[in-house]
C-alpha cells in the first residue's frame, strides 16, 4: 500500500526548500538590486520583495505543517512513493513558484490592468516553464520598466530554471540523507535519460558532484558574461537560463539584445556544454579524458550539431536574417555562422535563446531546427527531447531490423559503443519514442480544438499548434508561427495552458511519472 503520509512529509520538505530559496530570491532583489531605484521605480520593485516575502512564508507554512503531517513515517521510499513523490513535487511545486507573480499582479493591478500574471493559469504556467527549463512564457514584456518585470521577478524566473536543470528532486536527494535507499530510487525516478547510472557508488554522493559541477560552471559562465560586458544581473540571469537549459532572458529580444558576438559565442559554448552528459565531467576530472572522447552518444551529439549547424549555415549565406528587435541583419558569412549556429544550438539543447527571428527563414533550416527540438541533449544533461542516446538506440534497432529481412539467419547483437543493448532498453527506447510522438500529436490536436473559438481561431494554423506541442513537450520554449522567436504563449486559451504545463512536465519528468498516476492499478493496495 501506497505510503502517503510519507510522502506528504517530504514534498513539505520540498517545498520548504523552494520557499527558503524564494526568500533568498527577494533578500537579493531587496539588498542588491533597489540600491539604484527611487520614486515609482523603488515602491514597484518593493512591492515584488513583499510577494516573494508573502509567498516564501506562506510556502514555509504550507511545508511545515505537511512535515509534521508525515512525521514520524518510516524513511523507507519504495518505488512507487518516489513516482508519485516526484509527480507531486513538480506539479506542486510549480504551485507555489508561480505564487509571487500572482501576488505581485495584485499588489500592482492599478498600474497594471490586465497583466498576464493577473491569471493564476498564466503564473502557474510561467512557473512551471521556470522550473521545466522550457522557457515559453506568457509576456511580451519582461525588460526591466513600467511594462516589464521588476528586477526581483526576472531574478526568480531564471532561479526557477538553475533549479529545475539538474532537479529539486536530485538536490533534494543530495542534501538530505534520510531518503536512506528510497533517495537512489527518487534519483532514478527524476534523472534524465534511458539510464540513470551513477559516477559514485552511493546515490547521495553522485546526486551531490553533479551539483557541485553544475554550480563550478554557473560561477564560470557568470564570470566569463561579466567580462563580455554584461552587468552582473543579466550574467546571472543568463547563465542561470543557459546552463539549465531553459532560456529566460531579462530582455523582450533575447541574448540578441546584446549585439556581442562575445556573448553570443560564450552562450553557444555553454549551451553546449549544458546538452552534453554531466557525468562525463566528473570523467574528465578523473582523467579519463579518452573515455570520454569515447563516449557513442557524445560523439553523435556533436555530430549531429556539427552537421546540422553546415545545413542552416549554408541556407543562410545568401538569405535575409532579421533580428529580434527587427533590425535587419547585412547578408554575409560571418552573420549566416553567428545566427546559424546559435540557433541550431539553442534548439538542439532546448535552450531557447534567439539571436534572429527563424520564422522568416525558408523551409530548409525551419525543418532542420523542428527535427532538432525532438533530438533533445544528451542523457544526464540539463537539457530536453527525446535524447541523442534513445535516437542512437533506435537507429541500430532499424538497421538491425532491415539486414534481418535479407540475412534472416544472422544473429547480430546491438551494442552502444561496448555495452549490449538488452531487449528490454530496446522496446523501452521505441516505445518511448512511440509515446512522444503521439502526446505530440494529442498535443496539438487539443490546442488546436480548444483555440478553434477563441480570439485567434482565424490565424492559428496547423503549424501553431504542431509548433506549440513540440515546444513545450520537448521543453523547448519557441515555436514557430504565434508562437515564434519573438511570439509568446500569452494569447492562449486557460484549458491550452493546463494542457501545455501537462505537457512540459510529461516532457520534463520524461513521461513516466506522469502517465503512472492515471493507472488504477498504481493506487492499489498490493
Amino acid at each position: 500500500m501506497l505510503n502517503y503520509r510519507l510522502v506528504v512529509r517530504n514534498v513539505g520538505l520540498l517545498l520548504i526548500a523552494l520557499s527558503l530559496a524564494m526568500l533568498v530570491a527577494a533578500g537579493v532583489e531587496y539588498g542588491v538590486f533597489l540600491g539604484d531605484l527611487s520614486g515609482a521605480g523603488l515602491e514597484r520593485d518593493m512591492l515584488a520583495v513583499r510577494a516573494q516575502l508573502v509567498a516564501g512564508l506562506t510556502g514555509l507554512c504550507l511545508g511545515a505543517a505537511m512535515w509534521v503531517i508525515g512525521r514520524g513515517e518510516d524513511a523507507f521510499l519504495g518505488r512507487r512513493e518516489a513516482l508519485l513523490l516526484v509527480a507531486l513535487s513538480w506539479l506542486v511545486g510549480a504551485a507555489l513558484a508561480g505564487l509571487p507573480y500572482w501576488l505581485w499582479a495584485r499588489f500592482t493591478v492599478e498600474h497594471h490592468p490586465g497583466h498576464p500574471f493577473e491569471s493564476f493559469v498564466s503564473c502557474y504556467f510561467e512557473a512551471m516553464s521556470g522550473l521545466t527549463t522550457t522557457g515559453a512564457t506568457v509576456l511580451s514584456q519582461v525588460d526591466p520598466g513600467p511594462t516589464g518585470l521588476p528586477r526581483g521577478l526576472l531574478f526568480w524566473r531564471a532561479l526557477t530554471h538553475w533549479l529545475g536543470g539538474l532537479g529539486i528532486v536530485v538536490l533534494f536527494v543530495a542534501v538530505l540523507p534520510t531518503l536512506g535507499v528510497g533517495g537512489k530510487k527518487l534519483f532514478q525516478v527524476e534523472a534524465t535519460g534511458p539510464t540513470a547510472q551513477g559516477v559514485r557508488p552511493r546515490i547521495r554522493e553522485t546526486a551531490r558532484i553533479l551539483w557541485l559541477i553544475y554550480l563550478g560552471l554557473t560561477i564560470v559562465q557568470t564570470i566569463v558574461l561579466k567580462l563580455c560586458g554584461l552587468t552582473w544581473f543579466d550574467a546571472v540571469c543568463h547563465t542561470f537560463a543557459t546552463l539549465a537549459t531553459g532560456g529566460f532572458g531579462t530582455r523582450n529580444a533575447s541574448v540578441a539584445a546584446f549585439d556581442s558576438v562575445y556573448v553570443d559565442v560564450t552562450v553557444i559554448l555553454f549551451m553546449i556544454l549544458a546538452g552534453a552528459n554531466f557525468g562525463l565531467y566528473y570523467q574528465m576530472i578523473r582523467g579519463r579524458i579518452r573515455d570520454v572522447w569515447a563516449d557513442p552518444e557524445l560523439r553523435l551529439y556533436l555530430a549531429i550539431l556539427a552537421i546540422a549547424s553546415l545545413v542552416v549555415v549554408g541556407s543562410l549565406i545568401e538569405q535575409r536574417i532579421i533580428s529580434p528587435t527587427g533590425v535587419d541583419v547585412e547578408p554575409s558569412v560571418g552573420a549566416a555562422v553567428r545566427h546559424g549556429v546559435c540557433q541550431v544550438v539553442s534548439i538542439q539543447t532546448t535552450t531557447g535563446f534567439v539571436t534572429a527571428d527563424y520564422d522568416h527563414w525558408h523551409f530548409v533550416p525551419k525543418a532542420v531546427l523542428v527535427l532538432l527540438m525532438f533530438f533533445g541533449g544528451c542523457a544526464g544533461s540539463t537539457a530536453g527531447g527525446i535524447k541523442v542516446i534513445r535516437i542512437l538506440i533506435a537507429a541500430k534497432v532499424m538497421l538491425a531490423e532491415v539486414e534481418r529481412v535479407f540475412r534472416p539467419n544472422v544473429v547480430r547483437s546491438i551494442k552502444v559503443g561496448r555495452a549490449p543493448v538488452d531487449p528490454e532498453l530496446r522496446t523501452a527506447t521505441l516505445v518511448y519514442i512511440m509515446g512522444i510522438i503521439v502526446l505530440f500529436l494529442m498535443g496539438a490536436f487539443m490546442i488546436a480544438v480548444f483555440e478553434a473559438h477563441g480570439p485567434h481561431a482565424d490565424k492559428l494554423g496547423i503549424l501553431t499548434a504542431l509548433s506549440a506541442s513540440a515546444a513545450t513537450l520537448n521543453n523547448i520554449g519557441p515555436g514557430l508561427e504565434l508562437v515564434g522567436a519573438v511570439q509568446n504563449y500569452g494569447w492562449f486559451s486557460t484549458p491550452s495552458k493546463i494542457v501545455m504545463c501537462i505537457l512540459m512536465a510529461l516532457g520534463r519528468l520524461e513521461v513516466y511519472a506522469i502517465f503512472v498516476l492515471f493507472m488504477p492499478s498504481f493506487w492499489r493496495a498490493e
